[in-house]
């Protein structure tokens, strides 16, 4: 096991964590979670022998195979392959020295090839490249023509391929698309050694993680349970600790309060001086923090066109061939769908489709002239100038779309819900991180007010409380929303209707987010995808039956086209629901304090009674545009 005594890390002259104590057993997967900056790179850092241990001591098994992900990226002209295989290298080893059969120790060196099955290495290392998403004509190909994105997915499969009683995997997810990582998924939790992950996609923790380490405050503890686990002992936590902060300020100021009025006078002096001396002495309980460093909301469009944008008998793709065919599609304000799909099927080209960076090859296409679409694609950082902080980024982009108007103090304070306050919001670009970068292009993207987002894997880099943020805030937007993530959170909160792009053909999934694995393990069987139409259109028997659908489908796209705004009504309510009695719930709680009720409380108790009527009349509200939507939908079926 791994055994962490009085542990203390510093960075410089800044204190990571200090007398950390804990215990990692063989075998056990553990995610280590925390803000950026508090110290989790630097546990990796420590356990691979490259930090030095300001106090304290961790004992590592000396026998133990340790496998981490390198930072530095393959650039040479070795095969993709070649560089998998290097992950093992005893393996490496031993495949050089049994290929000289003069060699005194031949016999024992091929025994132990065939012992470590050294014969299907190739095979297992392909497997892995399949895996993580590269075609089988690439894994040959040199490492030097892949992109960053790809380089990243080379050295996972080669952190894989070591045959390793410790993984160290740091944001293994944050370059792989849904397929990938539901396969990384499935390779981790048949993997028999320790693993210790950080990674900031829920639901990836949730279905690994027997246990989570958490840094938080200079301080390292490790819970049992998965992420969702270790967020409801936390949140008790914190709430008892918040309980106990307050007492403890009420009886420091009744202190504080005595030695103020009776310092000075003979009788009590000495009484005053003993609870000075006692609070001298008190280890004070800090406040407790739940808040997420990023609260922001996608700023209101000008104008909600309906629809915003049809598709008809859509194909496209590039010169003349088509990668998805046939595509119908409507959208309007409020809109939600998911788009999800095989690696390589054509979900991104489908996305630049609609943002009107790709042409359609043929069928008819027809957007609103006042819809204003806001992309976000995977490369969007690379238009960031790296010599420009974000202020000057954003007044360029309030100059042309808003004259100018905005203050900077109204630019500071936008830029501030991202987390681009102080001196960040005037620093330059260049040396923010990956996670800064795409926080900056989203809340540029966000400040042009568009009615219709199309968002092209917008959690790579973002941590678990701008990916939180995230999610609220477009649960919230009153616009459309076109989502392509391998975030499977973002995806269930956001995603109203789920398109399947697979086999040339953009078709709704009948099935949820959790149902499409299934899916998918299926197609890559080469089973039966009931999701799926069929691939070819059956032959007509009668060419009245023909019209007779022809005219049914006319008349059902005109009925879903007639209830969307009903529908959208709906779930736009519902959400404002479920935000409202969210606050509701928290005002009761308060409300619940009995010292609430004292005398010199009467004006807080006052205001939280007021606020308490008035979210009792939006919720009310609310509630009753529910339900008239819902009886006029229920009526126009």
């Amino acid at each position: 096991m791994i055994q962490f005594d009085n542990l203390s890390i510093r960075r410089g002259e800044t204190l990571l964590f200090d007398q950390a104590s804990f215990q990692i057993h063989p075998g056990q997967k553990v995610g280590l979670t925390g803000a950026n900056g508090c110290g989790k790179s630097s546990l990796f850092a420590m356990l691979r022998n490259e930090l030095v241990i300001d106090t304290g001591d961790v004992k590592v098994p000396s026998d133990w195979v340790l496998a981490h992900v390198s930072q530095e990226a393959p650039s040479d002209e070795r095969p993709a392959i070649d560089h998998v295989l290097d992950g093992d290298a005893e393996w490496r080893e031993l495949d050089q020295q049994i290929q000289d059969v003069d060699h005194p120790r031949f016999l024992q060196k091929q025994a132990r090839y065939e012992e470590i099955d050294g014969y299907s290495a190739r095979s297992r290392a392909a497997q892995l490249l399949s895996g993580l998403g590269f075609k089988p004509d690439d894994i040959e190909n040199a490492a030097q023509t892949f992109s960053g994105g790809w380089r990243v997915r080379l050295n996972v499969a080669k952190a894989l391929m070591c045959r390793s009683d410790l993984l160290l995997l740091d944001e293994p997810t944050n370059h792989l698309d849904l397929d990938a990582v539901l396969w990384l998924e499935r390779w981790l939790k048949n993997y028999p050694g320790t693993l210790i992950l950080i990674a900031h996609d829920r639901d990836f923790l949730d279905q690994l993680t027997s246990h989570t380490l958490h840094i938080e405050a200079q301080k390292a503890r490790l819970y049992k349970g998965n992420y969702s686990a270790f967020e409801k002992i936390r949140s008790e936590q914190l709430a008892n600790q918040q309980i106990q902060y307050v007492k403890q300020q009420k009886e420091v100021a009744h202190m504080q309060d005595f030695v103020r009025r009776f310092r000075a006078k003979a009788t009590k002096a000495k009484q005053a001086q003993s609870r000075l001396k006692a609070l001298e002495k008190m280890e004070m309980i800090a406040p407790a923090h739940v808040d997420s460093p990023f609260s922001f909301s996608i700023p209101e469009p000008e104008k909600n066109p309906s629809p915003l944008l049809s598709l008809n008998k859509v194909s496209i793709g590039y010169g003349d061939t088509v990668i998805i065919g046939d595509i119908e599609l409507a959208m309007t304000s409020g809109d939600r769908v998911g788009l999800i799909g095989p690696n390589g099927a054509g979900k991104s080209t489908f996305i630049k489709m609609l943002a009107g960076e790709l042409k359609a090859l043929a069928g008819n296409y027809h957007s609103s002239k006042e819809v204003k679409i806001g992309y976000f694609a995977q490369h969007q950082i690379e238009q960031l100038q790296m010599e420009h902080s974000p202020i000057e980024h954003l007044k360029i982009i309030d100059d042309e779309t808003n004259g100018g108007k905005a203050t900077e103090n109204q630019m500071r304070r936008y830029l501030g819900s991202f987390g681009f306050s102080g001196g960040k919001s005037t620093s330059k670009v260049a040396p923010f991180s990956g996670g800064e970068k795409s926080r900056l292009a989203l809340a540029l993207l966000c400040y042009q007010r568009p009615n219709l987002l199309l968002l092209d894997e917008p959690t790579n880099h973002l941590d678990i409380d701008m990916r939180q943020a995230l999610a609220v805030a477009l649960q919230e937007y009153s616009g459309a929303v076109v989502l392509v993530s391998h975030d499977r959170h973002l995806l269930k909160v956001n995603s109203d209707k789920l398109i399947l792009v697979a086999n040339g053909r953009a078709t709704e999934f009948q099935g949820s987010v959790d149902d499409y694995p299934k899916w998918l393990a299926e197609h890559n069987r080469g089973g039966n995808t009931d999701a799926l139409p069929e691939a070819e259109p059956q032959p007509k028997k009668q060419e009245n039956s023909a019209t007779a659908k022809k005219e049914q489908k006319r008349i059902d796209a005109e009925r879903r086209q007639m209830l969307q705004p009903l529908s959208n009504r709906i779930k736009r309510a519902e959400r404002v629901m479920e935000k409202l009695q969210l606050e509701k719930t928290a005002l009761e709680e308060k409300l619940a304090d009995n010292d609430l009720y004292q005398e010199e409380n009467k004006d807080i108790l006052k205001q939280l009674f007021t606020d308490q009527a008035y979210l009792q009349k939006e919720q009310d509200v609310a509630e009753a545009d529910w339900l008239d939507a819902s009886e006029a939908y229920e009526d126009a079926l």
